[in-house]
């Protein structure tokens, strides 16, 4: 039998398989797919069998699990009871799972502000932070999804951004082609069409008829904007992701920033059902909302046209 060593591996199985797919389950858990697959990894060697198969709808338990399946949802179903039932109990930390490039380029910046203010309280954010993450649901997810339920926080917007120095590239060549061989960064959303890139604002707006889905692809803004910084090319960036950059200027609009394109979805909060007997966790949804007021009354100032 695994031991408790492995716990953290079978709630890993148990959600792949609850939500049939590796990468659902690691934004239900707040950890990266590829860590997913290892604690599977790591328990199938240690049990030296097969627990999983893909199936045409998405992963499947193989035969070795089938027998053992119901008294493993059984298991976590009454481990998330007894985690809800302690979690009453606690008064100092608050766990999040959020989307990767919000929580370290709009909420790492601010949340600083938000300790001084309530030093007592301690996080946890995709898994990592002041205390370990624990089993059961978080108390707070942020996400901007198709088809997200909860409080939006604020609707984001997308502007073409660069170094300090690279306009100086665009000065000779006519108005409507300033981004004609330019140097295109891009993000692997972006790539896939599932936030907007230089294809969409290419769309939008011209000043480039051919190339706009070639470049360097980042995996997240959050190392696509150092390079952005660095002059090495030309991002369509997230306006909250990059508004202190701007101030500092350590990047500039490559193109005025009322030629932006909305984000697909807006943030949203989705909270536990028991929050409201969670004086923390109010506490800093309360801060959480203030602050996405100061950041959508911002872009506006922007967006003026």
């Amino acid at each position: 039998m695994p031991a408790l060593s492995h716990l953290n591996s079978l709630q890993a199985l148990e959600m792949a398989l609850r939500s049939g797919s590796l990468r659902a389950a690691a934004q239900q858990l707040g950890i990266t797919p590829a860590a997913i697959g290892q604690r599977i990894r790591a328990l199938e060697e240690h049990l030296d069998t097969q627990l999983l198969k893909r199936g045409p709808s998405g992963l499947e338990p193989s035969a070795s699990l089938t027998a053992a399946l119901p008294d493993l949802i059984l298991a976590f179903e009454a481990l998330e009871r007894a985690s809800d039932e302690l979690d009453l109990r606690r008064t100092g930390d608050v766990h999040i799972v959020a989307d990767s490039d919000w929580a370290e380029l709009w909420l790492a910046p601010r949340l600083p502000a938000f300790r001084h203010a309530h030093p007592n309280i301690l996080f946890n954010i995709n898994g990592l932070g002041d205390v370990p993450m624990r089993l059961g649901a978080p108390d707070l997810r942020i996400s901007a999804t198709e088809g997200g339920t909860g409080e939006v926080l604020f609707h984001d917007v997308y502007v073409a951004v660069t170094g300090p120095d690279n306009t100086r590239r665009m000065t000779n060549l006519p108005q409507d082609q300033r981004q004609e061989g330019m140097p295109l960064l891009h993000t692997r959303a972006q790539r896939n069409g599932k936030m907007p890139g230089w294809v969409a604002w290419c769309r939008v707006y011209g000043h480039r008829t051919k190339g706009n889905d070639r470049g360097v692809v980042y995996p997240n803004l959050q190392l696509a904007l150092p390079a952005a910084r660095e002059n090495i090319g030309f991002l369509v960036c997230s306006l909250s992701s990059c508004l202190r950059d701007l101030e500092g200027r350590r990047i500039v609009f490559a193109f005025p920033p009322n030629m932006h394109i909305m984000a697909p979805h807006p943030y949203r909060t989705t909270l536990r059902t028991n929050r409201n007997q969670r004086p923390q966790t109010n506490r800093f949804l309360a801060w959480l909302q203030s602050e996405a007021q100061k950041t959508t009354d911002h872009l506006a100032q922007y967006l003026v046209t």
